[in-house]
């Protein structure tokens, strides 16, 4: 039985080391803190750990999905597929390149888009499907590319890297999943984009941040793609800060009025050691979704299957479904927690639900299982933080309120 003392317990805090702040003053003393030798080296060592060959480390996740758009050069009067159930970042960026989101209902009981209506939205305009690995756990992309085959008849490629590809381009939001596999690939060599989320609650944190990757395409040169998503997010400038300073290099020129959206190196001084530090995160991730997974199964508690024979979730969070529950209950359970300290929250709101989203014509009425899975969703306290006895608190508490609605 565990202490029932009142703790407070935060949803979840970033697990900040001595490590990190040192290599943060270290790059604070170098005079080089924006784009410069840290970023290049996170980068590398980002695409190594992926299992690709380049890496580009940017402000946030939010503006690695729009450049993955923007090199495809999908823009207006084109589609891109987004599961209806995820954050505003993979339908947003959408919207900003011009193009018209096409949401696509889960599968029931499942936090996952319907495999089925994906492959049937496909039509001459998709230019883009952006599945989205929720809360650690990888998208089957083997049925997601089975369908984007089957529909090579309709794919019109917008430039010469769509038309290298060969079918509609499979964008994938791994805002969660760093670190992740599925059937021996890892997060970030599954997808044909990738894009990642490095915000404060991440597993994987550089306080603000995210990157992207990609496959080798055949055809297409990597270095000159690293150097297109360069020029994107450098105000179309041929030159980087780190290039401008060898001897008589200072001049430049502007290729386009694109972005203003690179990492800087004190950003990345936290993630070189984040990375570090990172094996050690997971494995306290995955201990501690076994004790979070023994009570819930206890309860008749649903919860997203994190492991299994031929997948490896990051863990980023902890989905628990109330049985025969709605919204109301489920709020109340929210309140019941907090009052004990215990801060939990919702993953997602479905986007049709979202006053933005609504007022551009959507309706949650048109996807029921979104909405039967968010309306009884908890999601609890995962971080690396939490002591065992913390755990222990949460799920105490957590038993003995979910039981009264039981």
């Amino acid at each position: 039985m565990a202490d029932l003392t009142k703790r407070s317990i935060p949803f979840s805090p970033p697990d900040i080391s001595e490590l990190e702040i040192a290599e943060v003053a270290e790059a604070l003393r170098s005079g080089w803190i924006t784009t410069g030798p840290r970023t290049k080296q996170l980068e590398k060592n980002l695409a190594a750990y992926c299992r690709t060959d380049r890496v580009v480390c940017l402000n946030s996740a939010t503006a690695a999905e729009e450049l993955n758009l923007r090199v495809l050069d999908v823009g207006e009067g084109d589609e891109v597929i987004v599961p209806a159930y995820t954050y505003t970042a993979s339908a947003s960026a959408a919207i900003h390149v011009g193009a018209k989101v096409v949401f696509i209902d889960s599968m029931k009981d499942n936090c996952e888009m319907d495999y089925d209506r994906m492959e049937d939205a496909i039509s001459e305009r998709t230019k883009a499907i952006v599945p989205v690995d929720l809360g650690g756990v990888m998208c089957d992309y083997d049925r997601i590319y089975q369908a984007v085959e089957r529909k090579k008849h309709l794919f019109r490629p917008a430039n010469g890297i769509q038309e290298a590809i060969g079918h509609v381009a499979v964008a994938a939001d791994c805002a969660h999943a760093l670190g992740a596999s599925r059937k021996g690939k890892m997060a970030g060599e599954a997808a044909d984009f990738t894009s990642f989320s490095f915000h404060a609650v991440k597993n994987f944190t550089t306080a603000e941040g995210g990157a992207s990757t990609w496959r080798s395409i055949p055809g297409v040169d990597n270095e000159e793609l690293y150097h297109q998503f360069q020029l994107l997010s450098l105000h179309g400038q041929s030159k980087d800060a780190l290039a401008k300073t060898k001897l008589g290099a200072w001049e430049y020129d502007i290729l386009g009025p694109w972005y203003k959206c690179n990492m800087t190196d004190i950003m990345a001084a936290i993630g070189l050691k984040q990375l570090e530090r990172y094996p050690g995160l997971l494995a306290r991730r995955r201990e501690l979704i076994g004790r979070y997974d023994v009570v819930c199964d206890a309860l008749g508690v649903k919860h997203l299957d994190h492991f299994g024979p031929d997948h490896t979730s990051s863990g980023h969070l902890y989905l628990s479904r109330i049985p025969g529950i709605g919204e109301k209950e489920r709020n109340e359970i929210i309140v019941k927690m907090a009052e004990r300290g215990v801060a939990c929250n919702v993953h997602f709101k479905p986007l049709p639900m979202m006053t933005a989203y609504r007022e551009l014509g959507w309706d949650i009425q048109d996807f029921p299982n979104a909405y039967d899975y968010y309306k009884n969703l908890i999601s609890l306290p995962l971080h690396t933080r939490l002591t065992d006895e913390d755990a222990a608190y949460v799920l105490e508490n957590f038993a003995e309120v979910v039981r009264e609605y039981l």
